[in-house]
């Protein structure tokens, strides 16, 4: 006789929830669909998709979009598109200069905003702050909308008090590294809280809002005060055994040339980030005699042409694109997201440097990988820390189908977003 046990059951829900979050991200990529369209890409029955898609709609994750006239005969089918009022994330960005806070919809959308630009201040400090600004960007929200909340991400580097001699930053941030600030802000907001380091939120931000609507497999490399870097395989931001995988700004390169950098500590290699970074663009301007205080004047410098940034870009893409390189012959990526805290046409300049660089160097018998436009600029950072809830709730994760994907979601109830 079949067995009917636990195992069994909860396989079939596991599946349940994996084909929801399937045809949720069908959805994402085409805009509008029908059910016949979804059951097509999903490979389900007409039936089973038909079921889905009720329990999407009941639940307000889906709404209808009107109907298909054009090319069809009989009744026009009935079309399909994600609700962006179907649910809210907030997100949590903190680095060692700022810290900001805001809240979006599940179209991707922007709804608030807190931002605090100054030197990360003791753990105790920051609580307050960012518990005062979760509670701003949330009451933008009506009580019937704060019921879909999927809970709060926090995106954060890893090893804070690390690395501060290559970023040109006087401070200690050692206490942040004993600190579980995850945890308690999750205590402080008595929401759940989802914690990855800046660089795969951002990367999880370009999967689930941006360019993963057409893309599967990516490296993305983000250029901020530091270099934040990610890679997505199949659809799966790749995480690694301790958060860090594709963590490129530790990627070893030759020392800088540039005159404002400080010698590295080994003598004979350094760190990526030590040269592409925004911190190294400032330092460097700085040594030239530009005073730089924050991004708005960054990006002036930038846009108006000092030869200390045309100094920096050439010795950036230098260490870059060997780096870039050699992440992608291990990982065997297609594309390469570039985005950046600023712009004033840097993006589309290191894009153009770094494809050229890649394509003078491209091995035999290898593709060079597309270079692509990252989709939020300086909001990556923030929309990435927003993105981890809708992630982590509603992307079709092979941890669904292994049974983890309540893991990440201490308080979420059965059947609260997703018919289960």
């Amino acid at each position: 006789m079949p067995s009917t046990g636990p195992g069994r059951g909860t396989n079939s829900v596991n599946l349940r929830q994996y084909n929801e979050r399937s045809l949720l991200q069908r959805l994402r990529r085409a805009g509008e669909a029908s059910k016949a369209d979804l059951a097509r890409w999903a490979q389900l029955t007409n039936t089973a998709a038909g079921s889905i898609v009720q329990a999407l709609e009941e639940s307000g994750l889906i709404e209808g979009a009107g109907r298909r006239h054009e090319g069809q005969r009989g009744q026009p089918a009935g079309l399909y598109r994600i609700n962006p009022q179907g649910a809210y994330g907030v997100g949590v960005r903190l680095d060692r200069t700022s810290i900001e806070t805001v809240l979006i919809d599940l179209g991707g959308r922007i709804l608030a905003r807190e931002v605090h630009d100054q030197l990360l201040p003791h753990p105790d400090e920051a609580l307050a702050l960012v518990r005062a600004d979760v509670a701003r960007v949330l009451s933008e929200l009506s009580p019937v909308q704060r019921r879909r909340l999927a809970g709060v991400g926090l995106a954060q580097p890893y090893n804070l008090g690390s690395w501060l001699r290559q970023l040109d930053l006087e401070a200690d941030f050692r206490i942040w590294d004993e600190v579980d600030f995850g945890q308690r802000l999750a205590e402080a907001v008595d929401l759940p809280v989802f914690k990855e380091n800046d660089g795969n939120a951002a990367a999880i931000a370009e999967l689930f809002f941006g360019v993963g609507r057409k893309e599967n497999d990516f490296l993305y490399v983000y250029l901020g005060a530091a270099l934040g870097a990610g890679a997505v395989l199949g659809g799966e931001s790749l995480r690694g055994h301790s958060g860090n995988a594709a963590d490129l700004g530790l990627m070893p390169v030759p020392p800088s040339a540039l005159p404002s950098a400080p010698p590295p500590e080994g003598g004979k290699w350094d760190i990526l980030l030590s040269r592409a970074s925004l911190n190294a663009l400032t330092r460097h301007l700085r040594h030239g005699g530009a005073p730089v205080v924050g991004h708005t004047q960054l990006e002036a410098m930038v846009a108006s042409g000092r030869p200390e940034v045309g100094e920096w870009l050439d010795d950036c893409v230098d260490a870059l694109v060997p780096a870039v390189r050699a992440t992608l012959a291990v990982l065997d990526l297609p594309a390469v997201v570039v985005d950046c805290d600023i712009d004033a046409g840097l993006i589309d300049t290191l894009i153009a440097r770094t494809d050229q660089g890649l394509r003078a160097i491209a091995p035999e018998s290898r593709q060079v990988p597309r270079l692509l436009r990252g989709s939020f600029g300086a909001d990556a950072g923030a929309i990435g820390a927003a993105s981890l809830p809708m992630f982590f709730s509603f992307s079709p994760r092979a941890d669904v189908l292994r049974g983890h994907s309540t893991a990440r979601l201490p308080a979420q109830r059965p059947g609260e977003f997703l018919h289960a």
